[in-house]
């Protein structure tokens, strides 16, 4: 089973969104099937194997998520993140501006969906660079 430890070891190794690729390929080798993460708060759930899972807790304080969601805007924010260009919470903050609630990595169908307030999947894409 893998740990928060683990995860946090991956996860500095990230400083943009252009980390993201090698992030992935490392959180596979240690046994993370998918996750979800809150943009409210950075919270993220990992998924193993037979049913496994790990909180990360809270990762920053509350970013406010806007209640209309805006496609076009948040697809600018995330291109922009995926060239390397913005951090992580600067990525969550324009997430949440853009009225993205959470999203949830598939690592077997290697897909990530972007979902506002109403449970809407606003962008499902292929996890990039693999």
């Amino acid at each position: 089973m893998f740990t928060i430890e683990a995860i946090k070891a991956a996860h500095a190794k990230v400083k943009t969104g252009a980390d993201y690729p090698a992030y992935v390929r490392e959180i596979i080798a240690i046994g993370i099937m998918g996750y979800e993460t809150s943009v409210g708060d950075g919270n993220t759930t990992y998924f193993g194997m037979g049913s496994f899972q790990i909180q990360s807790g809270p990762k920053y304080g509350s970013i406010s998520v806007a209640d209309k969601s805006n496609r076009t805007k948040f697809l600018k924010h995330l291109k922009v993140h995926q060239r390397g260009a913005t951090d992580f919470p600067t990525f969550c903050a324009e997430s949440g501006k853009s009225g993205i609630e959470k999203w949830v990595a598939d690592l077997s169908a290697m897909t990530c969906t972007y979902f506002d307030k109403a449970g809407t999947a606003l962008v499902v894409e292929s996890i990039p660079g693999l």
